[in-house]
């Protein structure tokens, strides 16, 4: 429809299976999933709930009448109350135990967390193929120079690798956070309309065990190993905060990254894919614009700022319940997940198909070069007997006279000519060239990339080792 609005999230950016996930199929296929759990339990428990009935609700458990249910909302105004309905319409010999002692927040808390939990497990193996991607690309140029900077400005020399290994640092970390908070999942339970359970304590005739051994039983058939020992109503908002602390974290790293890119592609060292016909702008044909990291970039920010929607609703709940976090969940929560399976996808195709132009980097790299190795130029010539001081004031005095020659006249860095030609320093210009090879200033660079992919790289990836790598499609 070209007459109502449409998330771009949904329309132009996030994976069809992210999007199933938040889908309306998709949770109310769980809510049946839940009561027929509940109703399982509740029968081995030795509540009056025969066979019949739950082999009549798993009969219907994913033939939902959704138009029964519409139109019954119609009614009621409740959504829960009308899919209990619609599931009765389909079920009559079990329509009494459906729900059975309650409340909404089971099937809508429960849910919630499953769908946020199997999300946060896409994110993970999309995580991981870009880790992946980036080890791929840090190991084949390891040990290829490239200037290094400091708040922009040219700085020690490192490699392209290394610096690559940088933007995995990060990633890692993410990575790390992610398994933290499957690691803890758990569900809310059957806790009841203030958290106190006082509804199954009376269908249990007042057997405390019971109402502790349901609540595992639902957790262990949804996949689960245990629930939150206290609750309010709901699971406490706090959870939501957690996983898209999560996700604004993995928008940072993206963003870190994206940024880098854009920074390099304006230096022309490295560049993002570019397709055979794609158009980089529509006034200037010659333009190739960094479109994928900045849409990177932008979603990122999006995603940083949305994690204050359940960090406030968390913070301004009362006591054991209130909805004013209902509509708020509904749009930030999906929006945060469907946003970071964008951004993936992006980091993705862009890390794995990045263009690298060494000769230009190696060009940067030794205008610059100069300057860097007046140290170790200056040492050596110390070493044939020079005095330090008096070549310490030559070398800047050459420094400042070479950089004005770059910066004033639009130049060449001439440094070393004005150092070969200087009879304080003893030595040639070819002997100076050799000093300033560039792989001489690069430190550890190559072997710390080296021992990071191989340790701590390969240490961090090993529990994914049968996992497929992901391929990235970008829609627009």
């Amino acid at each position: 429809m070209k007459d109502t609005y449409e998330s771009p999230l949904s329309s132009r950016y996030a994976d069809k299976e992210m999007k199933y996930l938040f889908s309306p199929d998709k949770k109310f296929r769980t809510w049946r999933k839940l009561w027929i759990a509940l109703a399982e339990s509740e029968k081995e428990l030795g509540l009056d709930i025969t066979q019949e009935q739950i082999d009549e609700l798993k009969a219907h458990a994913d033939d939902i009448n959704y138009e029964v249910a519409e139109e019954r909302e119609k009614v009621v105004r409740h959504d829960v109350m009308s899919h209990v309905y619609a599931y009765g319409v389909q079920c009559p010999k079990a329509k009494g135990i459906i729900h059975l002692g309650a409340t909404s927040c089971y099937v809508g808390d429960n849910t919630d967390i499953i769908i946020m939990t199997e999300a946060l497990r896409i994110v993970e193996k999309k995580l991981v193929s870009v880790i992946r991607s980036l080890s791929e690309f840090a190991d084949k140029y390891k040990s290829l120079p490239t200037l290094a900077f400091t708040h922009f400005q040219p700085a020690q020399p490192t490699t392209v690798g290394k610096r690559a290994t940088l933007w995995i640092q990060d990633l890692l970390m993410d990575l790390e956070d992610v398994q933290y908070l499957l690691s803890k999942s758990k569900l809310l339970g059957s806790k009841g309309t203030t958290g106190t359970q006082a509804s199954f304590l009376e269908l249990f005739d007042g057997d405390h065990e019971k109402v502790k051994e349901l609540d595992r039983k639902i957790a262990q058939k949804m996949g689960y190993k245990t629930c939150f020992a206290v609750s309010g109503q709901t699971y406490s908002r706090k959870l939501d905060s957690q996983f898209l602390n999560v996700l604004a974290g993995i928008a940072q790293s993206a963003a870190k990254f994206s940024n880098d890119i854009r920074l390099l592609q304006h230096l022309k060292e490295v560049e993002e894919p570019f397709e055979k016909n794609q158009i980089g702008s529509s006034a200037m044909a010659y333009k190739r614009n960094p479109m994928r990291s900045e849409r990177m970039a932008s979603l990122s920010r999006y995603v940083m700022v949305d994690v204050l929607n359940p960090y406030i609703t968390a913070a301004t709940q009362w006591f054991e319940r209130t909805l004013d976090d209902s509509a708020n969940k509904r749009i930030s929560v999906p929006e945060a997940f469907l946003a970071v399976d964008a951004i993936l996808n992006l980091y993705l195709n862009v890390s794995s198909g990045l263009v690298v132009y060494d000769k230009v980097i190696t060009q940067h790299l030794k205008k610059e070069l100069p300057f860097m190795a007046t140290e170790n130029i200056m040492m050596d010539a110390v070493k044939r007997g020079g005095d330090r001081q008096e070549l310490h004031e030559k070398i800047r005095e050459h420094s400042m006279a070479a950089s004005q020659v770059i910066k004033r006249d639009g130049g060449e860095n001439d440094l070393l000519e004005r150092i070969a030609a200087d009879p304080a320093f003893g030595v040639t210009l070819e002997e100076l060239e050799n000093i300033i090879k560039p792989e001489k200033y690069v430190g550890r660079a190559p072997q710390q990339t080296e021992d990071f992919l191989n340790e701590t790289v390969a240490e961090a990836l090993r529990p994914y080792e049968n996992m497929e790598t992901e391929t990235a499609e970008i829609n627009v």
